[in-house]
């Protein structure tokens, strides 16, 4: 079994949703299939819009990545040259695996890294 890493969150450093993945870390964050990416957000908690990547999906909570085919089509769907493509989770205190592997299997599909990034704790 590989390790490649398929998917990089982004989090508000030591915001609630950092805080619970510490705790209970789901398998794919634990194997290091996912990786997380640490960021400063500013004075209200959020974190600036991504300059990195193209933004293929913008959702309102990590619940929405479990419509796989959704997830799917947004990232094979979209042409993003050499810029990964990026999905936007407008707030999230939690990220289940379910939620993770609906993105895993779909940057398995294209083969490339995707950007999960988590605007604002819930």
């Amino acid at each position: 079994m590989t390790t490649e890493v398929s998917l990089i969150v982004e989090l508000a450093r030591d915001g609630a949703l950092d805080r619970n993945l510490r705790t209970d870390p789901p398998p794919s964050v634990s194997s290091g299939r996912v990786v997380l990416d640490h960021l400063k957000a500013d004075e209200n908690g959020r974190l600036e819009v991504p300059e990195a990547g193209e933004v293929v999906l913008s959702v309102p909570s990590p619940e929405t990545l479990r419509e796989r085919l959704e997830v799917e089509d947004a990232i094979t769907g979209i042409d993003t040259g050499s810029q990964p493509p990026v999905i936007v989770v407008e707030a999230a205190e939690y990220l289940r695996e379910d939620e993770l592997s609906a993105v895993l299997d779909a940057a398995q599909r294209v083969q490339r890294a995707i950007i999960l990034r988590i605007m604002a704790d819930a």
